[in-house]
């Protein structure tokens, strides 16, 4: 396959990837990724985040934000970490970001305001958004809905709902970010996609996390897009290099060229 495939969600910055990063790089060079964006998590994370970056100009892309599950009591220094960061340099998204119901509900409405904030933060900034999302799709849908005046776009990444919430999501202008949960036997994902066109999707690994089968409960890594891509040619009856070229272009137009 001669198409540059993008992982447009991928944390090669954690600590399972210290040891053999290049490694991870040559593989996923090997099978024709690469683009890599970095998903931000919190302060604790941001220096190395940033380092991977620098080492890999050119193909990896940091993102500026704060994790729904690293909003805590001080988030609110957190988040004047990540205001002054986006006035400082260009990023390629203000992520990950968004709502989380799974984890804890200690600081929900704390969450909301973040995830609000941020969103204020990416119109100010003129740059998509790219949003976790668990147990709480459509909480998380309403507030994107209440900022959509035209401007707002980006990713609902590792996206998992429903047709119908599938469907709200792509009528605000906003992209399905697919991973391995798709090739999960019953995590009902494809049939989720039936009615959705590629033109509203976006391939990413979240490594080291979600890995796709045959890997499933190994470390993640971006060569293994194309088993993402293998299973989404087949739910969407087409061939995998359609679904790499159109993914990939659909994250050109997200992220820029």
């Amino acid at each position: 396959m001669n198409i540059q495939i993008t992982d447009t969600h991928t944390h090669l910055y954690v600590n399972s990837f210290l040891s053999d990063l290049p490694a991870v790089m040559e593989r996923a060079a090997a099978e024709g990724v690469t683009k890599f964006y970095l998903p931000a998590i919190d302060s604790e994370s941001l220096e190395q985040m940033l380092k991977v970056e620098a080492d890999y100009p050119g193909k990896c892309f940091a993102m500026m934000g704060l994790h729904p599950c690293s909003v805590e009591a001080d988030y609110k220094k957190e988040l004047a970490l990540v205001e002054e960061w986006l006035a400082k340099r260009k990023f390629a998204a203000v992520g990950e970001i968004g709502l989380d119901y799974y984890w804890s509900d200690k600081f929900l409405k704390e969450q909301v305001e973040a995830f609000h904030q941020q969103i204020e933060w990416a119109l100010q900034y003129e740059l998509p958004i790219v949003i976790h999302c668990r147990n709480a799709m459509d909480d998380t849908i309403q507030i994107v809905r209440e900022h959509q005046f035209g401007k707002l776009r980006g990713i609902f990444h590792c996206f998992t709902g429903s047709a119908e919430q599938a469907q709200q999501i792509v009528d605000l202008g906003f992209y399905l970010g697919i991973g391995g949960v798709l090739t999960y036997k019953n995590a009902g994902l494809a049939e989720a996609l039936a009615n959705i066109d590629l033109e509203h999707m976006v391939l990413e690994t979240d490594a080291p996390y979600l890995t796709p089968v045959p890997f499933r409960g190994k470390r993640n890594e971006p060569s293994y897009l194309k088993y993402v891509i293998d299973k989404l040619a087949e739910v969407k009856n087409t061939d995998p290099e359609t679904v790499a070229r159109i993914t990939s272009k659909n994250a050109e137009k997200i992220f820029g060229g």
